[in-house]
C-alpha cells in the first residue's frame, strides 16, 4: 500500500484521522505522523473541506461515494501547501474509510509551467505585431523609396508604396518577385553583387539602373545587413533629377572637390580651431597628416598669427564673407608662401564656423612688375590716378610729385588696415608693420584719427 499511492489515510466517517502512511519514495511529503487522532478539516484548505464533507456524509448515510475521486489542497504550518488527488475505498468496518492519494505537484509544476510559457508565447506575440505596425508606418511614411531584397536568393521581401509607384506595379504584386527582373538588361547574380560591392564602398554606393514597367532612370543606395543569420539589402530608391538624388550628386562632387581639388580648403571653429582640412592645405604648410594640424589655431599657420585670423574671423562675420585677403602661410619647417584667402562664416546643426580657401600665390609673384611685387606694397596704379600724376610733371619739382604720390599710397594702404580690422590700431599696426606711435603719428597727419575716433571708438 504504501507504494501504491504517495499518501495512505485511515479514517472514520467523522473525518479523525486513525492513521497516517506516507510513501518512503516520495519523502518531499515530509513526515505527517501529528495528524493522527485530529480532524482531517484541520489541515485542509478552506476550498477543499467541502469535498471531504460531501463524500463523508454519503458513507455515513450507507450511499455510494460522489466522486470516483477528488482533488483537495492540504495545507501543514500554515506555510506549506500541496495538492493531493485522493480515491475512497470501503473497509471491513462501515465507518473507517481508505484515502489513497497521488501527489499532484509534479503535474501542478508542469501545469503552472505551461502557463507561464503560454502567458510568455502571448507577450512576445503582441510584442512582435508591435515593432510589425511599427515597421508598417514608418515604411510607409517614409519619404524615401525602399526595398527589402534577400542576398541569398535575390527577391524582393518587402517594399513601401514609393518604391512600388516607382518600380510601376502594386506593392503586393513585386513582393516576393525577382529584384533584377525590375531592370532592364540586368542579370541576377551580377546585379546583386554589384549592389553588395557598393554597399560596401563609401567611395561609389550608388547603382544606375533602368526600370522594366516604367523605363525609369533610378539611382539605388544600397545596404548590407544581417536578420536571422541571413543577408538583407536595404535598397533606397532615388528618380533621377529628383531633389534627393541632385543632393546626393551635389555631395559626392562637393566631395570630390575638398579631397582632389588644387586650392587648400579648411574648416574650424567659431575660435579658429581646424576642424578639418584637405591634402592640399597640408600640403602648404608641410605637415604629414591631417592629425598634425586639427585642434590647433589657424593662426598659427599665418605669418600675423592671431591678427590676421581676427581680420577674416571678424570681416566674414560682418558680411557672412570676405572675398580675398593677401598674407603669409607659415610652413612647419619654417618656409613661407604667399597666399590669398577667402572666408565664410557657416553655420550647421546649430554650431557656428568658418571655412577658407587658401591659394598659393608665390608664382604670380615671378610674373608681377616690380611695383606691386613688394610684400604689403601698394597695387599698380589705375591709369587715371597715372594721368594725374602726368600733369603734375612740369609745374612741380620731381621730388614733390614723388611726395605727394606716396602720400596718397599711404593713406589708402591706413585706411583699409584700420577698415580691416574694424578699427583696432594694434592689429593695425601690426598688419602695417609700424608701431602703435607710429601708427598714431600718420592718422593725424592724415586726419584719420578724428574720423576714426568719431565712430566705433578704437580697440585695443
Amino acid at each position: 500500500m504504501t507504494t501504491a499511492a504517495d499518501l495512505a489515510i485511515v479514517l472514520d466517517t467523522e473525518g479523525k484521522v486513525h492513521s497516517v502512511v506516507t510513501n518512503p519514495l516520495n519523502p518531499t511529503l515530509g513526515r505527517l505522523d501529528h495528524w493522527k487522532d485530529r480532524d482531517i478539516r484541520e489541515f485542509l484548505t478552506v476550498e477543499s473541506q467541502p469535498k471531504i464533507d460531501a463524500q463523508l456524509t454519503a458513507y455515513r448515510g450507507g450511499q455510494k461515494a460522489k466522486a470516483d475521486a477528488i482533488e483537495v489542497n492540504h495545507f501543514d504550518n500554515a506555510n506549506w501547501e500541496f495538492p493531493i488527488r485522493y480515491t475512497l475505498h470501503k473497509t471491513g468496518r462501515d465507518d473507517i474509510i481508505l484515502m489513497l492519494g497521488r501527489d499532484l505537484r509534479p503535474i501542478a509544476e508542469l501545469q503552472h509551467r505551461l502557463v507561464k510559457a503560454q502567458l510568455a508565447l502571448e507577450k512576445d506575440y503582441e510584442s512582435h505585431r508591435d515593432y510589425e505596425t511599427r515597421y508598417r508606418v514608418i515604411m510607409e511614411a517614409s519619404r524615401d523609396a525602399l526595398a527589402l531584397v534577400d542576398v541569398g536568393s535575390g527577391r524582393i521581401v518587402d517594399l513601401n508604396g514609393s518604391a512600388a509607384q516607382i518600380l510601376g506595379a502594386e506593392a503586393e504584386t513585386l513582393a516576393g518577385s525577382a529584384f533584377t527582373q525590375e531592370f532592364e538588361g540586368r542579370r541576377r547574380g551580377e546585379f546583386i553583387e554589384g549592389l553588395v560591392q557598393a554597399a560596401g564602398d563609401d567611395a561609389a554606393r550608388t547603382i544606375t539602373a533602368k526600370t522594366r514597367r516604367s523605363s525609369v532612370e533610378v539611382l539605388l543606395h544600397p545596404m548590407v545587413f544581417r536578420a536571422a543569420g541571413d543577408k538583407t539589402l536595404l535598397c533606397r530608391i532615388e528618380t533621377a533629377g529628383s531633389p534627393e538624388s541632385v543632393a546626393a550628386e551635389l555631395s559626392q562632387v562637393l566631395s570630390a572637390l575638398y579631397r582632389d581639388g588644387a586650392d587648400a580648403i579648411v574648416f574650424t571653429d567659431a575660435h579658429g580651431v581646424i576642424r578639418s582640412a584637405n591634402d592640399a592645405f597640408l600640403g602648404l604648410c608641410d605637415a604629414g597628416q591631417l592629425s598634425d594640424v586639427k585642434g590647433k589655431s589657424l593662426g598659427d599657420f599665418l605669418s600675423r598669427g592671431s591678427v590676421d585670423l581676427k581680420v577674416l574671423m571678424d570681416n566674414a562675420s560682418r558680411n557672412r564673407k570676405m572675398r580675398l585677403y593677401s598674407t603669409r602661410l607659415d610652413g612647419a619647417y619654417g618656409s613661407q608662401l604667399s597666399v590669398e584667402m577667402s572666408a565664410v562664416h557657416l553655420t550647421a546643426a546649430g554650431q557656428a564656423g568658418y571655412a577658407y580657401v587658401i591659394r598659393d600665390t608665390s608664382r604670380m609673384e615671378v610674373v608681377r612688375e616690380p611695383a606691386g611685387n613688394l610684400p604689403g606694397g601698394p597695387a599698380p596704379m589705375s591709369d587715371d590716378a597715372m594721368r594725374n600724376v602726368m600733369d603734375l610733371v612740369g609745374s612741380a619739382p620731381l621730388k614733390d610729385i614723388v611726395s605727394a604720390t606716396t602720400d596718397v599710397v599711404e593713406k589708402m594702404c591706413i585706411e583699409t588696415a584700420v577698415e580691416l580690422t574694424d578699427n583696432n590700431r594694434v592689429a593695425a599696426a601690426e598688419m602695417l608693420g609700424l608701431s602703435r606711435q607710429s601708427l598714431y603719428v600718420k592718422l593725424r597727419k592724415y586726419g584719420l584719427l578724428a574720423k576714426n575716433d568719431s565712430g566705433t571708438p578704437p580697440k585695443a
